[in-house]
């Protein structure tokens, strides 16, 4: 009698590991709608460096663009967003394994991203330039001709770098950048001299110069590569989350909401045609 309870003690106990170990194991590989709308609740993936579109205040409050439109997205549902700072490098891995729901940081639509996951429409255009100390004299591309150039690891122009080799690749010392896990760690070190050069996002070098006050001392020039498009990034399942997403853009928009975001942030309107679109 023991030995029979003992055994459904320890059967059962193994069922309820399994299930811990699962963690909803099904969550990437269907349509989550329902599950999202039931639990009022999803998690996003997001860069807490990356500046003026999601990062910590000093007070370790999540802030910026994509926090503020995002949030403003899921209100129109009734559900609340769990923002979950990862390592940038591993967004898609992290979505993948159901870690996370969404990307949504300044996430770049490119067409190598396109086969991991399901972009919702574009929301906002940006383009990657090169930040250089005034200083160093560095007016055009050939001027990077042996420089250092630093980059993020995982970003948009990190891949394009690679991807596009005659335009910075071919140029740079060593045909490669210095890799950092943030932003903020590369600027550091352009400002003190240890890299020469630095592959960003416009509005990233704009608005992170801008609050140091030292835009007048840094050029900022385009670096070459083809303007990208912002959007949000899912499971190639969740069909239906994507959709409501596209709709919020559109209805935010006509409610002027989105118009009232983007200028608290840039000063500006920065929709795209597909936001404004009826």
């Amino acid at each position: 009698m023991k030995l029979t309870k003992l055994f459904i003690l320890l059967f059962t106990f193994l069922l309820i590991l399994s299930g811990c170990a699962s963690g909803g194991r099904d969550k990437p590989n269907k349509d989550n709608w329902e599950d999202f709308e039931k639990n009022k609740k999803l998690v996003i993936g997001f860069d807490n460096t990356f500046v003026p579109m999601g990062f910590q205040d000093k007070n370790g409050k999540n802030i910026g663009f994509d926090i503020d439109l995002a949030n403003s997205v899921f209100e129109k549902y009734g559900i609340t967003v769990d923002w979950q700072p990862i390592n940038w490098d591993l967004k898609e891995t992290e979505l993948k394994n159901g870690n996370i729901d969404l990307i949504w940081n300044g996430y770049s639509k490119t067409k190598e991203r396109e086969d991991i996951v399901q972009f919702t429409n574009e929301y906002m255009i940006n383009e990657q330039v090169i930040v250089t100390k005034k200083s160093k004299n560095i007016n055009t591309k050939n001027d990077l001709k042996d420089k250092i150039l630093g980059a993020q690891n995982g970003s948009s122009g990190y891949d394009v770098f690679n991807e596009k080799t005659e335009i910075l690749k071919d140029i740079v010392k060593n045909n490669n950048v210095t890799q950092y896990e943030s932003f903020n760690e590369a600027l550091i070190d352009l400002e003190n001299d240890r890299i020469d050069a630095l592959l960003i996002d416009r509005v990233y070098a704009n608005y992170y110069l801008k609050q140091q006050n030292k835009l007048e001392d840094y050029d900022i020039m385009n670096a070459g590569y083809e303007s990208e498009a912002f959007a949000v990034g899912a499971r190639k399942t969740d069909v239906t989350l994507v959709k409501k997403i596209n709709e919020a853009f559109k209805e935010l928009y006509k409610e002027e909401k989105f118009q009232e975001i983007s200028k608290r942030w840039f000063g500006e309107n920065v929709a795209t045609k597909e936001v404004k679109s009826d």
